[in-house]
């Protein structure tokens, strides 16, 4: 006799049957989002006016410098504050799949890089750790990150009664860095213009780990509401694989409490809008 199970189980010609439905559902989906993909490109531009300069491993550049040659510049907006001994492990999620996507975008004329408000060097530090490759420049003594709300003051806190502007609305955020992705534009005349921002879970785009585990019977499986990246570690800070059911299981993890110069893991992630 086969064990229960405490999923439904039903016959092939049942299963195909609800398959089917769900595929149309999928190709609507789909659809749809080559629709809104078509309203985003749609979008008007902004002119970049103000002056940035970055440091980098190959002295101060300016936002126009990192297009490294190309006319279409994607930047991670990386939560590391300066003096943060690493940084967040969600952005450090993020910045795992950059390794493998970046040469099939500079193929599409899309260079990428990760900008952060730490100094270079706590950037190159942590970075070295990481073993990761991809381009990673420091925005710190600039107003880059606030001119693009992804770094809060304590001052912009108490003008919001403690809410900031993030992902386009006033809202409580936990930390004075906050994650997002922005798309710039350099057209022939050297001029730099702003695509799209975009924040909050729009920053799904770069995992593509969880496009894979929403393939799965047990999907994401996160049950912390607060934190719901809170499973998250940075890759050379996990611990062994998760045993096969019925055998001991790992040791809990301590999650900290979040402050806004210390995110919690998952911190950085947790408006969900």
């Amino acid at each position: 006799m086969n064990a229960p199970t405490p999923h439904p189980v039903v016959s092939a010609d049942q299963w195909l049957a609800q398959r089917h439905s769900l595929l149309a559902r999928e190709k609507a989906l789909t659809r749809l989002r080559d629709e809104v993909a078509a309203q985003r490109r749609a979008l008007p531009w902004t002119r970049v006016d103000k002056h940035y300069t970055f440091d980098t491993l190959q002295g101060p550049r300016a936002l126009a410098d990192l297009f490294d040659g190309r006319s279409q510049l994607l930047v991670q907006h990386f939560m590391f504050g300066p003096g943060w001994e690493q940084g967040c492990p969600s952005c450090s999620f993020m910045a795992d799949h950059l390794g493998g996507m970046e040469l099939h975008l500079q193929h599409r004329d899309v260079s990428v890089l990760a900008i952060s408000r730490a100094p270079l060097a706590e950037i190159e530090r942590f970075r070295q750790r990481m073993g990761w490759q991809f381009r990673w420049a420091s925005s710190h003594g600039s107003d880059f990150n606030h001119d693009f709300a992804v770094s809060f003051t304590p001052e912009q806190r108490a003008r919001g009664n403690g809410e900031v502007l993030y992902n386009y609305g006033m809202r409580p955020f936990p930390a004075d860095e906050a994650p997002g992705i922005s798309v710039f534009v350099l057209s022939d005349a050297g001029e730099v213009f702003h695509t799209y921002s975009t924040f909050g879970r729009g920053v799904e785009a770069m995992m593509g780990t969880y496009q894979l585990l929403d393939l799965t019977p047990k999907g994401r499986h996160e049950t912390n509401p607060a934190y719901p990246m809170d499973w998250v570690r940075h890759h050379d800070r996990y611990a062994s694989a998760q045993p096969p059911a019925g055998s001991a299981a790992l040791p809990a993890v301590h999650v900290p409490q979040a402050s806004p110069s210390h995110p919690a893991p998952g911190a950085c992630c947790a408006a969900r809008g």
